[in-house]
């Protein structure tokens, strides 16, 4: 029996290469996403805070100075948390296309898995045809042989 070669083998090598670069992109994606979730978190909460320490700060005297820079604070704080939604919208964004390219990348992979696999059971019918009529011709020789 000979070798099995199949002819698109250094394809099916490139497309698991390219698979193996988006299931890194992915998964850069991902850790970016959760990172910038995780930021939003931290910006959330010290807004959080920063509308508690006004709150106090209206509750407990009139110092209109400080009431006025909390109040400032606190805006500053819900234009970072807004800036930081933005990022994290992009980083879903970006981890949906991220998705998207694997899964493109693991169809291709798999068609030519299916190719190969294609191609194998056709070489290996072929062997088995060859060698069914290699065994024909050894039996219709001895046959023929002993007939003599």
């Amino acid at each position: 029996m000979g070798r099995f070669i199949f002819s698109m083998q250094s394809l099916l090598n490139i497309k698991e290469k390219l698979e193996e670069q988006e299931k890194n992109n992915y998964s850069q994606a991902n850790r970016r996403l959760l990172e910038a979730q995780e930021e939003l978190r931290k910006q959330q909460e010290r807004q959080r805070e920063a509308e508690m320490r006004l709150r106090e700060e209206i509750s407990d005297a009139l110092h209109i100075g400080e009431i006025r820079r909390r109040e400032d604070a606190v805006e500053i704080l819900k234009g970072y948390v807004a800036a930081q939604e933005q990022v994290v919208d992009e980083r879903e964004q970006e981890l949906e296309i991220a998705r998207v390219r694997l899964n493109e990348a693991r169809k291709e992979r798999k068609t030519f898995e299916k190719l190969r696999e294609k191609a194998f059971e056709k070489y290996i019918a072929e062997e088995n045809r060859k060698e069914q009529k290699e065994v024909d011709e050894l039996v219709s020789y001895r046959f023929s042989g002993d007939t003599r």
